[in-house]
């Protein structure tokens, strides 16, 4: 659950490449950018902006969690990634077990090395 959330990009055209593709898997529109050259996607009430750091230095990394509907579309949204740009990261696409139970997880880095992952909570 989140208001919004805001990553640094090294390449804002590279990235948008890349997150207009896996969104569009969710059936996001591509991104506009906007005066200052930002991106911004929304989806179920959540915005998630991509923008150069306004520091100047080269943008960092986290790990941010985007729900999935299914296990199928968390395959096509990391295929997507690996097909525009992005790295496969931890174990391949699958189901896992955590503290809040099954859980199908596709990690990726995006062009930048931000981390990310694809999550659908498995029926029990």
């Amino acid at each position: 659950m989140f208001s919004h959330i805001m990553i640094g990009s090294n390449d804002i055209t590279r990235s948008k490449k890349f997150y207009d593709a896996i969104f569009g898997v969710l059936g996001v529109s591509p991104a506009t950018p906007d005066a200052r050259g930002r991106i911004a996607y929304a989806h179920n009430g959540g915005r998630f902006i991509v923008t150069k750091p306004i520091d100047g230095k080269p943008a960092n990394a986290a790990t941010i969690g985007f729900l999935m509907t299914s296990t199928e579309q968390a395959k096509a949204w990391h295929d997507a990634g690996v097909a525009n740009g992005g790295t496969s990261i931890e174990d391949p696409p699958g189901i896992r077990q955590g503290a809040a139970g099954q859980m199908y997880l596709a990690y990726l880095r995006d062009p930048d090395g931000n981390k990310i992952v694809g999550l659908h909570r498995v029926s029990a």
